[in-house]
């Protein structure tokens, strides 16, 4: 991500911190790149287990050029896609976790590289793109049925 897209990108994030500047500071100084960030203001999070959210972000990035910021988890074991406010109020998937009004989640620094086993997957651009849930929950139902085996015998 260039330079520009970087300082987009962690202003629209550190926009929903309690203190902006102490968050900026934090990963300064926070030698594995994260901060606690409250979801439920400008995005939630819908968390999938990682052997739906692979082939869901798959799937995803075959119906749209860029879906919004996701992250993944140390191995991968768990992927979070940024969804609009309130969605997880809404949700009734089984075996998907969301993150939403009074919850907080670990974010990582959009320009670096963390070492706090959370990273990014596809860092937010900085222009509040969020993933759209019907697509997603389109792209989960696609992903959890499997690859299509062109036939039978």
């Amino acid at each position: 991500m260039a330079g520009t897209g970087v300082t987009a990108a962690v202003e629209w994030l550190v926009s929903v911190a309690p203190d902006p500047d102490a968050c900026r500071g934090e990963w300064a100084r926070n030698s594995r790149g994260v901060v606690l960030l409250p979801a439920g203001r400008r995005w939630d999070v819908l968390i999938l287990p990682g052997e739906l959210g692979r082939p869901t972000l798959d799937v995803l990035t075959r119906l749209i050029d860029r879906p919004g910021p996701v992250l993944s988890d140390f191995g991968d074991a768990r992927m979070g896609f940024f969804v609009e406010p309130g969605t997880v109020s809404r949700w009734l998937g089984t075996g998907v976790r969301g993150a939403g009004q009074g919850t907080w989640i670990v974010v990582p620094h959009p320009g670096r590289a963390s070492n706090g086993g959370v990273r990014w997957l596809i860092p937010p651009d900085g222009s509040g793109t969020l993933t759209d849930t019907p697509l997603l929950e389109l792209a989960m139902h696609e992903a959890a049925a499997g690859p299509a085996d062109g036939g039978g015998d």
